[in-house]
């Protein structure tokens, strides 16, 4: 199958690309390289460098690569951001599906998979949240998701589109060839081993006193190729769906862990103290983000198999070590 995965220069998105390469699928990756990297692309895929809100540069593309499916990362995701920036957050997240779809239904393509958030629940109601708890987000990045979920499940309805929505939490860890290589850096976890490592001055904690048992936020971390498998997984389901059913998974280990049980991990991982500073809570951020990944394991016979803290940090950390300067090493 011939897969067009965008966003595919990013975090989540090279990882993806990796694995299905990996399995045996030809990949053809749309990136703007605002955020990605040229480095970051496996060199078994394709680069098209172009933005999904042009429509018919998309249809285009999708015609000339004779693509069978989509798989769409390409997104602004920084909750403090889209706090400050709502309307980018809505014209390239909202807007830049929209256009997506439309491309795709021109060129006769109905399968897609979407690179969905946690964000979308909002303050949970119960812990671990399941896909049926109400989607109440509390910051633009989470409802731009919500609402791009909603566009789907209308064209599903309407144009008999196949979808599946991934839901995942904190995405953390690498592989051997693709790690994080932000600017700015915003997740936990490279922060704290660029704190680790004397990269920066300390971390920064942004809240201690939330109703959890140390007072810092408690996230579920999910190993970046465990979600991207778990893709991989939806898109086989994809050849089961006919336009019918929509498919909606959160993908997590179902455990949480708080920002200071982070910073012990990577303390022992890397044998450095974690110098940390204790500042303000960020606006939007829930106390409490833990996933039941039922639904997931059920349909998609999904099992996370990198679940223990210190692995994540481990591969973080490895890929941290050989890329010192991110892809530009």
């Amino acid at each position: 199958m011939k897969v067009l995965v965008t966003g595919g220069a990013g975090y989540i998105g090279s990882v993806a690309a990796e694995m299905l390469i990996e399995a045996g699928h030809a990949v053809v990756v749309l990136d703007n390289l605002s955020r990605g990297h040229r480095a970051a692309v496996p060199p078994e895929a394709t680069l098209r460098i172009g933005d999904i809100r042009l429509q018919q540069e998309v249809a285009g593309l999708l015609r000339s690569e004779k693509v069978d499916c989509v798989m769409h990362f390409a997104a602004s995701s920084l909750v403090g951001e889209s706090m400050e920036h709502p309307g980018d957050y809505f014209d390239n997240n909202v807007i830049g599906i929209l256009r997506l779809l439309e491309a795709m239904r021109e060129t006769g393509i109905d399968r897609i998979i979407f690179s969905s958030t946690a964000a979308t629940y909002g303050e949970p109601r119960q812990i671990p949240i399941r896909e049926s708890d109400p989607v109440e987000p509390t910051n633009p990045y989470g409802e731009s998701k919500a609402i791009s979920e909603r566009i789907l499940s209308w064209y599903r309805r309407v144009h008999r589109f196949r979808y599946a929505s991934l839901r995942y939490f904190n995405a953390a860890g690498a592989s051997e060839a693709h790690g994080e290589d932000h600017a700015p850096e915003t997740h936990l976890i490279p922060l704290a081993l660029e704190a680790a490592a004397g990269r920066r001055s300390h971390l920064g904690i942004f809240g201690d006193d939330y109703g959890t048992p140390d007072g810092t936020c408690i996230r579920d971390y999910i190993h970046v190729c465990d979600l991207a498998d778990a893709h991989i997984r939806a898109l086989e389901l994809l050849e089961q769906l006919d336009g019918k059913d929509e498919a909606v998974f959160n993908l997590g280990n179902g455990e949480g862990y708080s920002v200071r049980e982070v910073v012990a991990a990577v303390e022992r991982v890397t044998d450095h103290e974690v110098p940390v500073r204790n500042l303000p809570r960020r606006p939007g951020d829930p106390a409490r983000l833990v996933a039941s990944a039922e639904r997931a394991r059920a349909v998609l016979g999904w099992r996370p198999r990198r679940t223990t803290l210190d692995q994540i940090v481990g591969d973080a950390w490895s890929w941290m070590q050989r890329h010192p300067d991110g892809y530009e090493s």
